[in-house]
């Protein structure tokens, strides 16, 4: 009957819809590495799975913007306030290593568009290449407080030097969190992971721009509040 031939019809189309397992979109790569063929690698970033990371990222870097904030109003107030305040020479070896930390964004920039192009190959050699001048800035970091330590300044000799130590101390901290996740995604084989190689490589260029952000004001604070 008529009737009994369009509701069959029905049936077999809603069974077509919820066939891919609770209507869940079917995966768009081949199983390797993700989705770094086809399309130059890109995915639906704010798909279900992958959600929650960026959730997260959004929530630690408000967390630690609210943190470096907090540390830095009480700067400007005890800078203020403070009459045993001396103010100390900044390490010329700071600006290298700023250098060295704008351009580490720079070349993580251009490993995502190789990556973005499907150049796996070029996306690791660049990945790395970033890897290793976060390394060397915390290297050069640690040069600095060296540097200050061989003057005689240390973390408590006077409020302007606990507080140099403090902020170059809490950012290197957290820029060490960045590293460790560059070469998370660097070595990392995404064939069964719960976050795509191009999702994992944004979330942790996202993290690494912000880092690099912050330790700009963070040097600009210091050198302007001496």
């Amino acid at each position: 009957m008529p009737g009994k031939s369009a509701q069959h019809d029905i049936e077999l189309i809603i069974e077509d819809v919820g066939g891919e397992g609770g209507g869940k979109p079917p995966r768009r790569d081949g199983g390797d590495d993700d989705a770094d063929r086809g399309g130059g690698g890109r995915r639906d970033s704010a798909s279900s799975p992958q959600r929650r990371y960026y959730t997260a990222l959004a929530v630690g870097i408000v967390a630690i913007l609210m943190f470096f904030m907090a540390l830095a109003s009480a700067y400007i107030v005890r800078r203020g306030s403070a009459a045993e305040w001396t103010a100390i020479h900044v390490p010329a070896i700071l600006w290298l290593n700023t250098f060295m930390l704008l351009l580490s964004s720079a070349t993580l920039e251009f490993a995502r568009r190789k990556l973005a192009k499907g150049d796996l190959a070029a996306f690791r050699n660049l990945w790395m290449v970033t890897t290793i001048l976060g390394v060397l800035f915390l290297a050069g970091q640690y040069v600095a407080w060296r540097q200050l330590q061989a003057q005689g300044v240390f973390i408590a000799t006077n409020p302007a030097s606990s507080f140099f130590y403090v902020f170059t101390g809490a950012h290197a901290v957290h820029l060490f969190g960045g590293v460790a996740a560059l070469f998370y995604v660097a070595v990392r084989k995404f064939e069964k992971a719960k976050i795509s190689r191009w999702a994992a490589a944004e979330v942790a260029s996202y993290y690494w721009h912000f880092m690099d952000a912050l330790w700009v004001f963070l040097l600009a604070l210091i050198y302007v509040g001496r």
